[in-house]
């Protein structure tokens, strides 16, 4: 974020509380540069990633852990920091067993949730190897493969981070393993997933795996205290109202950031001056349990998102059925997207699981199946001020 955008953002804001003071440090879709209370997850991962200190590449590794737990802050923190001090330095790795030095491996990280199929990755993936723009129109996906691999042909390496893998709508381990096949010697792969590796085919899952558990309450705390400390007004929030917080999420990081920024937007938009109990508590109920995770909705395509945000919008009466909340999400202002359209949006979202379809109470002697209305299964309250965040 700029400069110049801060302090518009403050502008629009004079003359209301000013409780919150930097939406970032509340996000839960925005990683910190330092982490907290990872330690020893940290040091498992700098444990598996050691052979880059001894001009070789680590093995393939799966990190995987419930939702929540830090997985994307601690690989996102730990591949900037690697990128920044072996790779934007120009960093050649010595060893004492060999006279000559080698330059040090390349670190990229991959959302999969955003480039959710092979030729994304391999954009995603090159784009961070290359000086030059990659393009993304009039190119083929084994052309992009062919590029990356003679990218590492040289001696050039890369350890590439894959995030979000087999989730509901992003692809698996299979991917990985047929999109880097044949680049063994010069790239090395950690997938990042919440699949236990008991439920995944040993065939495919990487000899190494690295768990990553629940937040303890203490370790919660103390993340709430410096996120809250750095996001909101002094005197705004109060210890015990953070411990409440880390007590309910039960070591869930997303959950616990959700609802202190929820509690935080319920007490501006009640002109409190700081975050009494009854905006705890709205703040609270606003999350679902269990939620989908905004990270997930935001990586949505736009014209979903914006139905998304239309949607919850809406009145309870004009959304008694999906056919009755397309139609009032078609006839919104800025919506571009006819009733049958936002209609089907709304179907796929809801196979996706990212809102539920729940069966509407029969009226007396109707004839045919009851209607079913929408139920979101995020936290629209922290949603829609993101949303509306990014476009303003």
């Amino acid at each position: 974020m700029d400069i110049e955008a801060r302090i518009r953002r403050r502008q629009r804001r004079s003359g209301e509380p000013r409780i919150v003071q930097d939406y970032d440090a509340l996000s839960p879709v925005v990683h910190v540069e330092e982490p907290s209370g990872r330690g020893p997850v940290l040091e498992q991962l700098l444990d598996h990633l050691d052979p880059i200190f001894e001009r070789s590449l680590p093995p393939t590794a799966y990190v995987w852990g419930d939702g929540g737990v830090g997985k994307s802050a601690v690989v996102t923190a730990l591949f900037n920091h690697l990128d920044r001090m072996l790779t934007r330095t120009g960093s050649v790795i010595h060893t004492t067993t060999r006279a000559r030095s080698t330059p040090a491996p390349e670190f990229v990280y991959v959302d999969a949730r955003v480039d959710d199929s092979e030729f994304a990755l391999y954009h995603t993936v090159l784009d961070g190897l290359v000086d030059e723009q990659v393009p993304k129109q009039g190119v083929r996906t084994d052309s992009l493969r062919s590029r990356l691999m003679e990218r590492l042909s040289g001696t050039d390496r890369a350890v590439v981070a894959v995030d979000h893998v087999d989730e509901l709508d992003t692809f698996g381990l299979s991917t990985l393993h047929g999109a880097f096949d044949g680049m063994d010697d010069r790239l090395s792969w950690i997938a990042v997933g919440r699949t236990s590796p008991e439920e995944l085919s040993s065939e495919l899952l990487p000899p190494e795996h690295i768990h990553v558990p629940p937040y303890q309450q203490h370790a919660l705390v103390d993340l709430l205290t410096g996120r809250a400390s750095d996001g909101l007004a002094r005197q705004a929030f109060d210890h015990e109202q953070i411990r409440r917080i880390a007590e309910w999420a039960e070591g869930d990081a997303h959950d616990a950031l959700t609802a202190l920024f929820g509690a935080a937007e319920v007490a501006t938009s009640e002109g409190h001056g700081r975050i009494h109990e009854r905006d705890l508590e709205a703040g609270l109920d606003a999350v679902p349990r269990p939620t989908v995770a905004l990270g997930r909705v935001l990586t949505l395509p736009e014209n979903r998102q914006l139905v998304l945000r239309t949607l919850v919008d809406l009145p309870e009466a004009e959304t008694t059925s999906v056919g009755e909340a397309a139609e009032s999400v078609a006839a919104a202002p800025g919506i571009e997207l006819s009733p049958s359209t936002v209609k089907r949006y709304l179907y796929e979202l809801a196979e996706e699981g990212i809102t539920e379809r729940v069966t509407a109470e029969r009226k007396v002697d109707s004839a045919g199946r009851p209607p079913s209305r929408l139920e979101p299964r995020f936290p629209t309250l922290v949603f829609s001020r993101l949303y509306d965040l990014q476009h303003e």
